[in-house]
C-alpha cells in the first residue's frame, strides 16, 4: 500500500518549494523528476524534512508509492511537456486520481485536458500558484480549478501549504476546468500593469525630477506604509536602495532597460479581446515591454529623432495619488475580464473570494483588495468596481492628480502608457453618449452594416441609402 499523499512530479525550482512546504507541514510526499540525479541531491538538502519525502527513480515506482485516490502534481513547463507525461502516466492511474498541473497554462489547453481526463475516469486540475519561489515554499495564493472531488482530495493539502491572511487560507476552488488557470493569468496581467505603473512613476521622477534612487526609495516606502501598500511597492523600495558591486553605481541604473514576459499577460490581452474587453492597461504594460526589448532601435531614435525628456514638475502627492487611482482602475479592468470568462465559460466565479486570495502569498496583494471584497459582497452598480460607492469617492479625489501627473509627463515627453491608458479608459466610461455614432455612421455608409437608433429597436440606414 501507497503511504504518501501527494506525488510531485518536478524538482525545479517551484516543485522543490512546494514539496518542501507539504513536508513540512506534516504531509508524506513522493518525489521524481525527469532528471534523476536531481532526486538524491533534494532529498539530501532537504535536511530534517527528508524524513517526509519518498524519493522514487522510476515513473511507476512513484504512481505505485502514493495513498488511493492518488493525487499527483506536475511542476514542470506547461504546454507539450504536460500532454507528453499524460500520455505516459495515465495508464499507470485509476479512475478517482487526480492529477495537477501548477503552471503557468493556457487556460484552453487545462479544459482540453479535463475533458479528455474526464472520459477515462480521471479528475484534471489547473492550478494557478502565485508567490514565486518564496511563496511556494512559505505560503503561496493559489487558484484552484477543477472538479469538487479533486478539491475535496487536495483540499485538506493546500489550505495548510497556502499563504495565510488574518487566518484565512488563501486559497480556493473558483471553478470546473480552466477557471483556476484563467483567474492566475488576469491575475499575472493585471501584475504587469502594476509593475508598469510603477516604473512609469519611477521615470518621472528619476528622468523628469531627477531625483536620486535612494530618494525615491525612500519615497516609496513612505508610501507602502498607507493606502498604496503592496509587496510590489515594498520591493521597489528595496531594490532601489542597493548599489552594484562593480561600479559603484545604483544598482538599478546598470540593468539593461528590456523587460523580460513569459507571455501571461499577453493572454490576458488577447482573451479579453476575444471575450469583446479590452484591458486597456494591461494593454499598454504588455506593449511597453515590447518596445522596451528593441532597445537598438530606440537608441538609433533617440539620436534622430532627440530623446531629450523635459523636467516634471509634479508633486510627490499628485503622484502618490494618480498611482492609487490607476491601481484602482488596473484591478477593475482585471475584474471586467474575469466576470466576462466567467459568464462566457459558465464558472460562477466567486470575485469577492478571488480578492480574498490575492490579499497574502501573491504578487499583486495589496492594501486594496479587502475594499474589492468588500466591494464585491456588497450591492455593486452594474457589477463594476469604479461605481462602487467607496472606489467613486477615492477615484473623484484623485483623478484631478491624474490628470495632472498625465498632463505633466505628456507635455514634457515623458512616456506614460499605462496611466494614460487607465485615464483615457475612466473617461469613456463617465460618458453616457459618447462618439461611436459616427463610428456607426462610417460603417453604414462604407459597408451597409446599418445601426440602432436611440430609443428604438431594430437596424436602421441613414439617408445616404436613399
Amino acid at each position: 500500500m501507497g503511504q504518501a499523499q501527494i506525488g510531485v512530479y518536478g524538482l525545479g525550482t517551484m516543485g522543490s518549494a512546494l514539496a518542501l512546504n507539504m513536508a513540512e507541514h506534516g504531509f508524506d510526499v513522493a518525489v521524481t523528476n525527469r532528471e534523476t540525479d536531481w532526486i538524491a541531491v533534494f532529498v539530501k538538502e532537504a535536511g530534517d524534512l527528508a524524513v517526509r519525502l519518498h524519493p522514487h527513480e522510476a515513473l511507476s515506482e512513484f504512481v505505485g508509492s502514493l495513498k488511493t485516490p492518488r493525487v499527483i502534481l506536475f511542476m514542470i513547463p506547461s504546454g507539450a511537456p504536460i500532454d507528453a507525461m499524460l500520455a505516459e502516466i495515465t495508464p499507470l492511474l485509476s479512475p478517482g486520481d487526480t492529477v495537477i498541473d501548477g503552471g503557468n497554462a493556457d487556460f484552453h489547453d487545462t479544459r482540453r485536458r479535463a475533458a479528455q481526463l474526464a472520459g477515462l475516469g480521471l479528475h484534471f486540475v489547473g492550478l494557478g500558484v502565485s508567490g514565486g519561489e518564496a511563496g511556494a515554499r512559505h505560503g503561496p495564493s493559489m487558484m484552484l480549478g477543477g472538479s469538487d472531488h479533486s478539491w475535496q482530495q487536495l483540499r485538506p493539502i493546500l489550505t495548510a501549504i497556502a499563504a495565510d491572511y488574518e487566518g484565512v487560507p488563501c486559497v480556493a476552488h473558483l471553478g470546473p476546468d480552466g477557471a483556476g488557470h484563467f483567474v492566475k493569468t488576469v491575475h499575472n496581467g493585471i501584475e504587469y500593469a502594476d509593475m508598469q505603473v510603477i516604473a512609469e512613476i519611477y521615470s518621472l521622477l528619476r528622468n523628469g525630477a531627477a531625483m536620486a534612487p535612494a530618494e525615491i526609495a525612500a519615497l516609496f516606502a513612505e508610501w507602502d506604509r498607507g493606502p498604496l501598500k503592496s509587496y510590489l511597492v515594498e520591493i521597489t523600495a528595496q531594490l532601489l536602495t542597493y548599489t552594484d558591486p562593480d561600479t559603484g553605481h545604483p544598482m538599478v541604473d546598470v540593468i539593461k532597460d528590456a523587460a523580460g514576459q513569459k507571455g501571461t499577460g499577453r493572454w490576458t490581452v488577447i482573451e479579453a479581446l476575444r471575450l469583446g474587453q479590452s484591458a486597456s492597461m494591461i494593454e499598454a504594460a504588455v506593449g511597453a515591454r515590447g518596445w522596451s526589448s528593441e532597445k537598438d532601435t530606440r537608441q538609433a531614435a533617440e539620436t534622430i529623432l532627440g530623446g531629450a525628456v523635459g523636467a516634471f514638475d509634479g508633486s510627490t502627492q499628485a503622484l502618490a495619488e494618480a498611482f492609487l487611482a490607476a491601481r484602482i482602475l488596473c484591478y477593475a479592468q482585471g475584474f471586467r475580464v474575469l466576470a466576462a470568462a466567467s459568464e462566457d465559460f459558465g464558472w460562477s466565479l466567486d470575485f469577492a473570494a478571488i480578492a480574498r486570495i490575492w490579499r497574502a502569498g501573491c504578487i499583486i496583494r495589496s492594501a486594496l483588495l479587502d475594499d474589492i471584497a468588500t466591494a464585491y459582497q456588497g450591492d455593486l452598480p452594474q457589477g463594476e468596481l469604479i461605481l462602487a460607492p467607496g472606489f467613486a469617492r477615492t477615484l473623484a479625489g484623485c483623478l484631478p492628480a491624474l490628470r495632472q501627473v498625465v498632463c505633466a509627463a505628456v507635455h514634457g515627453g515623458h512616456p506614460v502608457p499605462a496611466l494614460s491608458a487607465g485615464l483615457a479608459w475612466y473617461d469613456t466610461m463617465r460618458l453616457g453618449h459618447g462618439s461611436a455614432n459616427i463610428i456607426q455612421a462610417q460603417r453604414d455608409i462604407f459597408g451597409r452594416h446599418g445601426f440602432e437608433r436611440l430609443g428604438q429597436s431594430g437596424t436602421y440606414h441613414g439617408p445616404w441609402w436613399g
